[in-house]
């Protein structure tokens, strides 16, 4: 995977190359498929290409939901859509790899054509700002005190968060109960309506929130620049580094110069400095992979995901 930290001129610099010709495609709006419910980070995300993907192609973007399932509902479906390349679904890892491992969500991961990655939001622990817990090991203490009654909400089941929860399981043996909702776009009202303890969620809700939640620990290499005063789970002596890789894909009827244009698109978008400023300040990290690296990049998250779908699967 490229995860990618450039200078704003190097950005402008790519961004200027890459806009030089007049593109033919698309030309019509295009649909995009959110396969959750409206206020998630895929939604988000979403709103802040819209008005880049107009800028690139001159073309409207016309946001569209399909939640359920966590997100199978909309993948399941995906390949019904037209493939002329005016309709484009947003895809999710771990989702789109663990689903069809552990049940049958009605696709296979090879049936979903991803023609381009392009951020991911590093895992985090969160709490209301007036929670008893201020600090991860008083979750710890708490949860191996009274195993199980600790409610941990969560986006979806096999999803990011869901797994975030299992590693913190292993790597700590505090047992959370795992509530899975519909998106963040639900997760967080029950946690700010006290319907669960804390919340596995993202960088992106905490910058989102402000002072209505509070971080305790992130899973990153290092502290998010957003966020300085919290910590790292490494830091802490939790090997915990991971979160929810978000893309896009086209029906399989989709030819592939068509699948490429796409692909060159959103790189465009990505390379704009005023995207990535944007994405950076709401708590996304940045990332690309290209439609024609995806085969090598699905590869690589498909053997990392593998063992930890055992142990879900085992916990269902």
């Amino acid at each position: 995977m490229v995860f990618r930290k450039v200078s704003l001129w190097a950005a402008a610099a790519a961004f200027t190359f890459l806009s030089g010709a007049a593109m033919a495609f698309p030309d019509k709006p295009v649909n995009y498929i959110i396969p959750f419910n409206p206020g998630g980070e895929s939604d988000v995300s979403a709103r802040l290409q819209q008005p880049f993907f107009k800028k690139v192609t001159g073309q409207d973007v016309i946001i569209q939901y399909q939640a359920g399932a966590g997100g199978a509902q909309a993948w399941s479906v995906l390949n019904d859509q037209p493939g002329d390349g005016h309709t484009i679904m947003g895809t999710n890892l771990p989702h789109i790899v663990l689903q069809p491992l552990i049940q049958d969500p009605g696709y296979e991961t090879d049936d979903l054509t991803n023609v381009y990655m392009f951020h991911f939001t590093p895992d985090a622990l969160i709490v209301r700002a007036d929670s008893e817990f201020e600090t991860v090991e008083q979750v710890i203490d708490a949860a191996k005190e009274a195993p199980g009654q600790l409610l941990a909400g969560g986006s979806a089941t096999n999803s990011a968060n869901h797994i975030a929860n299992q590693l913190f399981a292993n790597e700590t043996g505090a047992e959370l109960t795992y509530i899975p909702f519909t998106g963040t776009g639900a997760s967080v009202p029950a946690l700010l309506g006290g319907e669960v303890n804390v919340l596995w969620g993202y960088t992106t809700i905490a910058a989102g929130q402000g002072d209505e939640v509070r971080m305790l620990a992130v899973a990153q290499e290092e502290r998010h620049p957003l966020f300085p005063d919290v910590p790292t789970f490494k830091e802490l002596g939790i090997d915990m580094v991971g979160g929810a890789y978000r893309g896009i894909a086209v029906p399989k009827s989709t030819p592939e110069d068509i699948r490429k244009e796409l692909s060159d698109i959103i790189g465009k978008i990505n390379a704009d400095p005023e995207f990535i400023e944007k994405m950076e300040a709401a708590g996304f990290a940045m990332l690309d992979v290209p439609y024609e690296e995806m085969d090598t990049f699905m590869a690589e998250r498909k053997k990392t995901y593998e063992e930890i779908a055992k142990q879900l699967e085992a916990a269902q």
